[in-house]
């Protein structure tokens, strides 16, 4: 009964209520955090100051999302993305399989070697709508293709993201006295990458039948096929290259999209008097995102400095009884619950290890084992959260014409078909390594 009434528990049920029934995602979180702390004993007011004082931990990304959002609008409106969306959709015309692979190609590209983020999603996807109809494409599974070349690479790929990932993880068990060399972590997490592929296939075979929308004319969904190559475009690919160099050598997104944006502004693939209205498109794109992190952020200070989450494992501790495969159980599913309301991986992994690697070291659990749980566990509810990118930045991208649903075509899919595959991996992982 402790178990059910702590206050991340309660929150989390309220927040996931609230977005099934289709209330805002931004005021659910700000809601179910308010909940959380008054029912960890604060006042409302405290409550409301810890959650300001919280959302400088997602201060940085939300920054970085900004940024990489004016970067994107900047993009777009050299026509860059207009060439790509063009290509892949004559590449993938009439072939359902191949539009979402590339789907899931382009958003690994953004984790990895274009680390632009989910800031990619709504200047080049809104474009192959128009192609997703004419096949009667369910976008639930384009979704589900988005989410897992977001979602996949930072677990198991140290490059870009999952670098930074990567190193989290490698510092905060170190930290926590279990020694991790970063470059251990995908030695482990590679079964996590299975359960991704399986439910990414599942996902294209659950919703391969096809799906009827109403066509909508909008100038975004329809790709100027007539765009040519042109200087502006090789300003744009430049750009790119250099916004991935100065985000690797100085380990700062920001910094990154600044770079790039400068590259296209001295380069002249946009006007001068254009920089205001890309930065406010910039916004326009991410801002909302940007936001929730912040917020996020705040809801995740609230459970830790209030205790709830050390409450919510020693709780569940007291029902292990020294049983290894119960305790793994267990871990990954207070992860699941942990970030289903913060909604980021990345900051769940410093809550969890603290706790989890002298639990983990105390019941006999290997290091690789170890890695595996804490990275499941933080992974859990990325995909599936109402408040997290991964779930955000497919929306962000789908729902150009209003016919698509952030919570039932987004969340509920990505949370089925991979939560469930990385809960079973995890637990095997866990049990073998």
């Amino acid at each position: 009964m402790e178990i059910l009434l702590n206050p991340i528990i309660i929150s989390v049920v309220i927040m996931c209520v609230l977005c099934l029934l289709k209330v805002n995602v931004l005021f659910s979180l700000l809601i179910a955090a308010i909940t959380g702390g008054v029912c960890a004993g604060l006042g409302i007011s405290e409550t409301t100051k810890l959650l300001v004082e919280g959302m400088g931990g997602n201060a940085e990304m939300a920054l970085s999302y900004i940024l990489l959002g004016t970067f994107a609008a900047a993009l777009g409106k050299i026509g860059i993305t207009s060439i790509l969306s063009n290509a892949l959709g004559k590449f993938a015309k009439g072939k359902r399989i191949m539009l979402l692979i590339l789907l899931a190609v382009s958003a690994i590209l953004a984790e990895t070697i274009i680390p632009i983020h989910i800031a990619f999603i709504p200047i080049l996807v809104p474009s192959l709508v128009g192609i997703m109809n004419e096949m009667q494409l369910d976008r639930r599974s384009a979704a589900c293709a988005l989410a897992y070349g977001l979602k996949t690479p930072y677990m198991t790929i140290p490059i870009g993201y999952g670098l930074i990932f990567h190193g989290i993880v490698a510092e905060n068990m170190t930290q926590n006295g279990m020694n991790v060399d970063l470059m251990d972590i995908w030695k482990s997490t590679w079964i996590l990458g299975i359960a991704m592929t399986v439910g990414f296939i599942l996902s294209m075979i659950v919703y391969s039948k096809k799906r009827q929308y109403k066509n909508i004319e909008n100038d975004t969904i329809v790709a100027n096929s007539s765009v040519k190559l042109e200087y502006k475009h090789i300003v744009a690919i430049i750009s790119i290259i250099i916004a991935l160099i100065v985000q690797l050598v100085f380990n700062s997104m920001p910094l990154g999209a600044i770079a790039g944006m400068a590259v296209i502004v001295i380069g002249r693939g946009i006007k001068l008097d254009e920089i205001d209205g890309t930065i406010s498109e910039g916004i326009k794109l991410m801002g909302l995102i940007a936001f929730i992190m912040l917020v996020a952020a705040g809801y995740g200070y609230i459970m830790k400095e209030t205790g709830s989450v050390d409450n919510l494992v020693q709780a569940s501790l007291g029902v292990l009884g020294g049983n290894k495969p119960l305790a793994a159980i267990v871990m990954i599913l207070v992860g699941l619950i942990t970030t289903m309301g913060i909604g980021t991986s990345f900051g769940t992994v410093p809550i969890l290890a603290i706790l989890y690697v002298p639990m983990a070291q105390a019941l006999g659990f290997s290091v690789e084992a170890t890695i595996v749980l804490i990275v499941a566990a933080a992974a859990l509810g990325d995909a599936g959260s109402p408040a997290s990118d991964t779930t955000l930045g497919p929306t962000s991208g789908l729902d150009i014409d209003g016919q698509y649903d952030h919570i039932w075509d987004t969340c509920v899919p990505t949370f089925l078909f991979y939560n469930i595959p990385l809960m079973i991996f995890g637990f095997i992982g866990a049990m073998v390594l």
